[in-house]
């Protein structure tokens, strides 16, 4: 599998099966990116092949949202844009979803790298200004 893949918008469903394919039985995922790369839009499309049958949007306020898939599976929505310390993050019980069984797919992890999972994947997303997108494995 190569370490890079661009995509268009059309071509989303395409880089949402590329993206699962290198968690291969990985289910943690920290998307790097600036505003605006696409992070959320990919983390929606990354669901819906799942199986998730929730209305998956950006939990920027509550930083956690919690989606089931069609067979039973939890997959929790982090993003830790507005955290403004990792003291929240510890409130919060971390642990708790960082280690256990469930997908967890991680926007801004920059934010709370210091408590990250040693076997989270990272996962990059930026615009190339050509109107698409470049996933790169870190």
């Amino acid at each position: 599998m190569d370490n890079v893949f661009e995509y268009t918008i059309d071509e989303l469903d395409l880089a949402a099966m590329w993206v699962l394919e290198g968690l291969k039985n990985q289910k943690a995922l920290a998307f790097y990116g600036d505003m605006g790369a696409g992070k959320t839009t990919l983390i929606k499309e990354v669901c819906s092949k799942l199986g998730v049958t929730d209305i998956v949007n950006s939990p920027t306020f509550a930083i956690v949202n919690e989606y089931k898939t069609s067979g039973g599976l939890d997959v929790f929505h982090f993003d830790f844009y507005r955290i403004k310390s990792i003291e929240e993050v510890y409130d919060f019980g971390y642990e708790e979803y960082f280690y256990g069984d469930a997908y967890c797919f991680i926007e801004w992890p920059e934010r709370i790298e210091s408590i990250l999972p040693s076997t989270v994947l990272k996962l990059s997303i930026s615009e190339t200004g050509k109107g698409s997108r470049k996933l790169e494995w870190k």
